[in-house]
């Protein structure tokens, strides 16, 4: 099969995740009109295979958290996805693959919304690149700056259980509940939408807790205390992967107030004194780094 028939085996798997837009999948470029009075907020991921998933992994899985992975940056801002585009390099016999793929990212994606309006396919080593871009009113864009001494910090979900997973090495266990955080993750898009307007700052935690949380203090010029009893740890990890880990995908943000609709879990308060501090003394920060 050549490459062109390949496209088209995966647009039939994609169907209704690859329809919209002004124009669509097929031409030399997608197009998409942004609505009135909005901005809009582009992202990008490249998962590389033996990296970022182990490369026996099965397609469905991969496709679903590359999509996830890269739409939890436009949920963090307050985004609503729009497009996506997906560049897939694969090895000559990866064909079949390919198309698990294509139907993880369908199920991702009619899961968060937007649609897939065009990509690429090149010969290689498996990994898939996600370019997301949303949609949002500008007065409501959240950022990482902006946490101001006496807001809250909180977190939308559990952490530490997709580090657990590489850590303790269940990823060829599918049936682990850890295994499912780290290939099923959720960007918290609905989440981002109702923070709009209430939350001083936000991110998405990819990276592990106290460097996330780090980038916003820094952006902020504010520090932070944290209470380690108060911080969701999953079933099966430990408040080390919790902190430090990442891939959790998790919503990290600051407000005064929690808007209903948003489960969270406040873990601790923004200070005027530098750092991060965990039940009074301060912490260094560890997480993810792509390049040591």
């Amino acid at each position: 099969m050549n490459e062109f028939d390949l496209i088209d085996e995966i647009l039939a798997v994609l169907g209704p995740a690859a329809e919209g837009g002004v124009i669509g999948p097929g031409d030399d470029g997608a197009v998409v009109a942004p609505p009135p009075g909005e901005v809009l907020v582009s992202s990008i991921d490249t998962l590389v295979g033996g990296v970022h998933f182990p490369l026996g992994a099965p397609g469905r899985l991969v496709g679903y958290r590359a999509i996830m992975v890269s739409v939890s940056d436009l949920a963090a801002m307050g985004a609503e996805p729009a497009e996506l585009l997906v560049a897939l390099t694969l090895e000559e016999t990866d064909q079949q693959w390919a198309l698990e793929v294509a139907a993880g990212m369908r199920e991702a994606v009619q899961a968060t919304g937007g649609r897939i309006l065009g990509g690429n396919l090149a010969r290689g080593q498996r990994n898939i690149t996600s370019s997301v871009h949303g949609f949002c009113p500008e007065e409501y864009l959240l950022t990482r700056a902006g946490a101001q001494p006496g807001d809250g910090i909180f977190v939308t979900g559990e952490l530490g259980g997709a580090a657990a997973a590489v850590a303790l090495s269940t990823l060829d266990d599918l049936t682990s509940p850890l295994t499912v955080r780290y290939f099923r993750p959720r960007a918290r898009v609905d989440a981002g939408i109702v923070l709009r307007g209430v939350a001083t700052s936000a991110i998405d935690i990819s990276d592990g807790l106290l460097q996330d949380l780090d980038h916003v203090l820094r952006a902020s010029g504010a520090g932070a205390e944290l209470a380690s009893s108060a911080i969701p740890v999953a079933a099966g990890a430990t408040l080390d992967h919790a902190l430090h880990g990442g891939d959790d995908y998790e919503l990290l943000f600051t407000a005064t107030r929690v808007p209903a609709g948003v489960d969270c879990v406040q873990i601790g308060t923004i200070t005027d004194r530098s750092g991060i501090h965990l039940d009074g003394a301060p912490v260094s920060i560890k997480g993810y780094v792509h390049f040591l």
